[in-house]
């Protein structure tokens, strides 16, 4: 039986028209659609039947070198500070004695530090007594007498440090450790100054620290005397004044000073057996203590007492 085919398209309903459904051209109908190929994600994204969600999702941000550059500077980490800007922040007391504890630990670093360290000035010297002396005056007692023995009690470990103080300072301000004898004589003269200010203390017993302080200070005046008198034929001694300050401090410490006294007396008489009694720009008041002094009548024409407080 043979079959006839009309063009009615409703005889064939699976030949109508779909979009589902279209005609491969002859040029087409030889291709085959490669697994690899996919569809275009463009085409996709703008076709009517693409999810709009999926259109609107939006891809994760790209990396960019600015994110992933690390720091170069690395991690904060403290560290101890560098020498130069430790010491900046140490006090004065710090550094005595944080250098005070290395020189007790490494002595033989002493030699050196003395070696190098600024020599001391009558002014940084004297800051430091006046210091030890202010400590002691501090420590008396309030209600009782300041020569008492119970005021000396209170305040004896000061007055011990004052004493040592002065010990340790002198031979430094003396000759030959000091060539300028007048930096011997000013510094001599203020230390002095300060053993008159010390109480004489009611028992006898307690004035051995300042009678043995004086002693010192009458031998350290006598040598500096003495080697003064040796260097421009004496020129400080002569014009200084110091024959007067001298026999001042001779009468305020009780005739403790006597020895240097002698020397002086020695001096102006070696300096006044090749010149005149009274040299140029001597006053009289002066050169009359001189001529007293070489005769050894000064001392009793003042009077020689005990110092006071």
């Amino acid at each position: 039986m043979n079959t006839v085919i009309t063009n009615n398209p409703l005889a064939a309903p699976h030949l109508l028209a779909s979009p589902y459904n279209t005609l491969q051209t002859p040029s087409m109908s030889g291709r085959k659609r490669k697994a690899s190929e996919e569809p275009d994600q463009d085409r996709m994204s703008t076709s009517p039947t693409a999810s709009p969600s999926f259109g609107s999702r939006l891809l994760p941000p790209s990396s960019t070198p600015r994110s992933l550059k690390r720091s170069r500077t690395g991690a904060a980490m403290g560290r101890p500070l560098a020498l130069p800007r430790l010491l900046e922040t140490l006090s004065a007391e710090e550094m005595r004695q944080l250098l005070q504890n290395v020189a007790d630990q490494h002595p033989e670093l002493q030699q050196e530090i003395v070696a190098k360290a600024p020599r001391p000035s009558i002014e940084s010297t004297l800051s430091v007594l006046i210091k030890y002396e202010d400590y002691f005056r501090k420590a008396f007692p309030l209600g009782n007498p300041p020569t008492s023995d119970y005021s000396y009690n209170r305040v004896r470990q000061h007055l011990l440090q004052l004493m040592d103080a002065l010990r340790d300072y002198t031979p430094h301000f003396l000759p030959p450790q000091e060539s300028q004898a007048i930096v011997s004589l000013n510094y001599l003269d203020a230390v002095t100054n300060t053993l008159h200010r010390l109480p004489s203390w009611d028992s006898y017993q307690h004035q051995r620290h300042r009678n043995e302080a004086y002693d010192e200070i009458a031998k350290a005046w006598a040598l500096v005397i003495r080697e003064a008198s040796k260097r421009a034929g004496g020129f400080h001694l002569q014009f200084g004044g110091w024959d007067q300050k001298l026999v001042e401090h001779n009468q305020k410490s009780g005739g403790r000073l006597e020895e240097a006294v002698h020397e002086l007396r020695s001096a102006l008489g070696f300096m006044q057996a090749g010149s005149s009694s009274a040299s140029p720009g001597v006053s009289d008041e002066r050169a009359s203590i001189r001529q007293q002094l070489f005769s050894g009548s000064y001392a009793q024409q003042l009077g020689v007492g005990h110092g006071g407080w």
